[in-house]
């Protein structure tokens, strides 16, 4: 699979881990949580309780008793659409105040099997965050030079069963089970290999047009108009090799990275963990001062996010 540990939380719940991330990423900000005018929460599993706002929970608990709390469920691009919602609202309302991104996900048994719920994939416990704001940038933070998305909703029953819509959670099975959905689909679709082709056009098209966005071109390497490095969603060895490698090699030959061998896939914060590492002064994935970097990220529906940083 590519991985070599994954967190497993035994007791915090997801939203609970949110607050936690939150607040170290206000702190790293310099930035109090009265500031913020907007808080933008996605996630991808079960949140804790049935009829109920965790992004609310997530706002009062971090002390962000201003900001306006919104809910994301894109699934494993959750970070991606997030990230998006806030730039919007931030371009539409620039003297607005600074606007707090978050995701958590908490695979937990019963309902879940991290192991082998899903193909090519296994799931980590854990929250991002990251503070989003306009004017000029600190030093050692991330300026976001582009952020392109794109969609295939012709795709969403890749996750669906398609013989009927269920009154409750776990209605048909006690446990959620990708590989049977995936199935059923791939059948339907052609197979495989068709479905792979799909992915890795629709992976070298978002990125294409990120690069484009952020006046870079395809060159790597580093240095002016090129990218260090591209960071890939953590999906594993298979899907980084059949999906990922192959289409970043048709847009840059910029080296690609899969950081999850010690996180794995973490459901909607897969986008947000990369940027941290990016930006984290002290770990091996930094970003030097002036240099550009792209993250990718996708999830189910489909939906597929590029977004390109430059280090200040």
């Amino acid at each position: 699979m590519g991985y070599e540990q994954l967190p497993v939380s035994d007791g915090p719940s997801a939203p609970e881990m949110a607050v936690r991330a939150a607040r170290h990423a206000l702190a790293r900000a310099g930035l109090p949580a009265e500031d913020l005018s907007a808080l933008w929460y996605a996630w991808t599993y079960y949140q804790g309780h049935d009829f109920w706002s965790p992004a609310h929970y997530v706002a009062a608990r971090t002390g962000a008793l201003d900001a306006v709390p919104t809910g994301v469920q894109q699934m494993c691009n959750g970070a991606g659409a997030a990230l998006r919602g806030a730039l919007h609202q931030l371009t539409a309302h620039p003297g607005g105040g600074p606007v707090l991104v978050t995701t958590a996900d908490r695979f937990a048994p019963p309902g879940f099997d991290r192991w082998h719920g899903d193909y090519g994939v296994w799931y980590g416990d854990g929250a991002t965050a990251a503070v989003a704001g306009t004017g000029a940038a600190p030093a050692g933070a991330l300026t976001l030079c582009a952020l392109v998305t794109r969609a295939a909703p012709e795709l969403e029953s890749a996750h669906r069963d398609t013989d009927a819509f269920h009154p409750a959670p776990h209605t048909r099975s006690a446990t959620v089970d990708v590989r049977r959905t995936k199935k059923a689909f791939l059948a339907a679709q052609g197979g495989r290999e068709a479905f792979l082709g799909r992915l890795r056009r629709e992976t070298s098209a978002v990125l294409a047009d990120a690069l484009a966005q952020a006046g870079l071109d395809g060159a790597g390497s580093g240095g002016a108009g090129r990218l260090s490095t591209v960071l890939l969603p953590r999906l594993g060895r298979a899907t980084a090799r059949d999906v990922y490698g192959p289409a970043v090699a048709e847009v840059t030959d910029a080296p690609v990275a899969d950081l999850g061998e010690r996180t794995g896939h973490l459901g909607a914060g897969d986008l947000l963990s990369n940027l941290a590492a990016l930006a984290d002064d002290s770990g091996p994935h930094r970003l030097a001062p002036g240099a550009h970097a792209a993250v990718l990220s996708a999830g189910a529906g489909f939906t597929w996010s590029a977004a390109v940083v430059r280090r200040n």
